[in-house]
């Protein structure tokens, strides 16, 4: 098993020109062909020769500044000069999970990298997108991908036995996300009702009463790097189950890091993630206050927060996909391409619930017997 991706031919039909890869030609300093990213030896590699290029790609040292932008700035103008990727490529947009990506026009596969559809068509788009400006290297070989999706795969239990095979079939995709991340400093005021428990016996029985009193207070937090995901390809829920990425440690962009490797377009914008940013930020200040109220419960809790300081930027995170169709349905198994964390989603075993909840009534049945 390698690290770098499958290479394919392409004949030039509408079919064949499917998943996207964006990047720019490292070529082997031995035979001539292209150098990939391997995210095993951490530099790049020639896929036929296994010589090791000589270019010396962007690292984080102690100097490295990761570039921040003004929010408000942004949103009014975002120039023309910070577009584009730096290098040849092609976009395509999948009829089915509507994900575009871009790749370089010589390497193309016929399927969609997300969701496994072949219905893909070419994609014009008005403007190049917004240039990432950071990124985190793939770190997770295929190698340790495929061990731990193996090992999730045995996990799922209440999972058809035909399940278990797709682990070793299934084609596993080592992918680059478009992320937006927004930092800002938050100034919140509170008001609420603190409520207190006390007990009175009712009837020679004891309720459980709730004493309110107002409560009120401030808080201040700084939020760093809180993600928004651009993708539509990748389930968002599973996205969130394999969070944080660690972005104290992006590089700058560096398009040898993306050397055969696909990556998604963003199709959420930037305003679109500033909004659902601010609705993540809200959330978390709204339980923040909420531990500052004191007492056994509370209820009406009203914040009011204003935000300064508010700065983004655009990077890629990697992923390893595997998407699968068992029966009618698709799947999708997740994994962070950094730290190695899992989710995914999978089929259920009626024959084993069916057994799981016979078991569980018996089980019932015994304890009620001796206990009565």
């Amino acid at each position: 098993m390698t690290d770098s991706p499958r290479q394919t031919e392409a004949d030039g039909s509408p079919e064949q020109t499917a998943s996207a890869i964006a990047r720019a030609k490292f070529h082997c300093p031995a035979c001539g062909a292209e150098a990939n990213w391997n995210p095993s030896k951490q530099a790049l590699i020639c896929p036929f020769c296994g010589a090791e290029s000589a270019v010396t790609l962007q690292q984080r040292g102690a100097d490295t500044v990761i570039v921040e932008h003004d929010l408000a700035i942004a949103m009014r103008a975002i120039p023309d000069s910070a577009r584009g990727w730096q290098a040849p490529k092609t976009s395509v947009r999948c009829q089915s999970c509507q994900a575009i990506s871009v790749f370089d026009p010589d390497e193309v596969g016929g399927r969609c990298e997300f969701c496994g559809s072949t219905a893909l068509v070419p994609y014009e788009q008005v403007k190049d997108p917004f240039r990432p400006e950071s990124l985190l290297p793939l770190k997770i070989s295929e190698t340790r991908a495929r061990e731990l999706i193996r090992s999730w795969y045995r996990r799922q239990w209440l999972a058809p036995n035909r399940f278990n095979a797709k682990a070793l079939t299934d084609t596993v995709k080592g992918i680059y996300l478009p992320y937006w991340t927004f930092d800002a400093k938050a100034d919140a005021q509170w008001t609420a009702e603190a409520g207190t428990y006390y007990y009175v016996r009712v009837n020679n029985k004891q309720e459980r009463r709730v004493r309110w009193t107002p409560a009120s207070g401030s808080l201040t937090h700084a939020f760093d790097d809180e993600l928004v995901c651009a993708s539509v390809g990748v389930d968002s829920s599973k996205l969130r189950s394999i969070e944080p990425f660690p972005t104290d440690t992006l590089v700058p962009f560096d398009p040898g890091y993306l050397a055969g490797w696909t990556v998604e377009r963003y199709q959420i914008d930037l305003v679109a993630a500033a909004e659902r940013s601010r609705q993540q930020m809200n959330a978390e200040l709204e339980r923040l206050c909420g531990q500052q109220v004191g007492g056994d419960t509370h209820r009406n809790l009203v914040v009011h927060a204003t935000f300064s300081n508010q700065t983004f930027k655009h990077i890629l995170a990697p992923i390893w996909l595997m998407t699968y169709v068992y029966g009618a349905r698709s799947f999708q198994v997740v994994v962070n391409g950094v730290t190695g964390t899992i989710a995914g989603s999978r089929p259920w075993s009626w024959i084993k619930v069916t057994l799981l909840v016979l078991a569980l009534l018996i089980v019932f049945l015994i304890f009620a017997y001796n206990s009565n």
